[in-house]
């Protein structure tokens, strides 16, 4: 199983829609189930010192936790760029997601591809460099190939859709994690 997880939970973000077309790939291209997340379904309790003990954790999280990370085996996030690096929110999400199921969530072959967002020119490289490392950390395999959309302001149709530039590598990063 894949899970396209748009990685913040900002309403209405740019991310959203770039998540939300990668899943549209996905659902007509890949052979197994693809599911999508968005941080903005987060519960709003997810922020407590209660996160760190799995008895009194949000049983919300747990449940998101069981169907969009213990459940698939591979993971596509699309993270935007936030000062310099990836969403603290999403930071925030997989921290809360380490203290229970901790293997199951994150070990046992589990592979990731990440595709970046920025309003700069850089495509969030930076952010992905640092969501390489603690995806590396938890025992995810990172693509190496990882696809940077710059100037994302600047990629989008009036209707608010992705431009067919951007939508092609997107499709292409798509077709390159199915057969990774």
């Amino acid at each position: 199983m894949i899970v396209v997880i748009s990685g913040t939970n900002r309403p209405n973000s740019k991310t959203r829609i770039v998540a939300e077309a990668a899943f549209a790939h996905f659902k007509e291209k890949a052979e197994e189930e693809v599911r999508f997340f968005s941080l903005e379904d987060l519960p709003d309790d997810i922020l407590h010192i209660d996160m760190y003990d799995p008895e009194q954790q949000s049983s919300a999280l747990r449940a998101i936790q069981e169907q969009y990370l213990i459940a698939p085996n591979k993971l596509f996030i699309v993270a935007p760029e936030y000062n310099g690096s990836y969403p603290g929110v999403l930071k925030l999400f997989l921290d809360a997601c380490s203290i229970y199921a901790y293997k199951e969530s994150f070990q046992g072959g589990k592979k990731a591809a990440l595709v970046g967002v920025a309003a700069g020119r850089a495509g969030n490289l930076r952010g992905m460099e640092h969501l390489t490392g603690v995806l590396n950390y938890l025992q995810i395999t990172v693509m190496p190939q990882q696809l940077p959309i710059s100037s994302i302001g600047g990629q989008l149709e009036e209707s608010g859709e992705l431009l067919a530039a951007s939508q092609n590598a997107l499709e292409e990063q798509v077709e390159r994690f199915l057969a990774f």
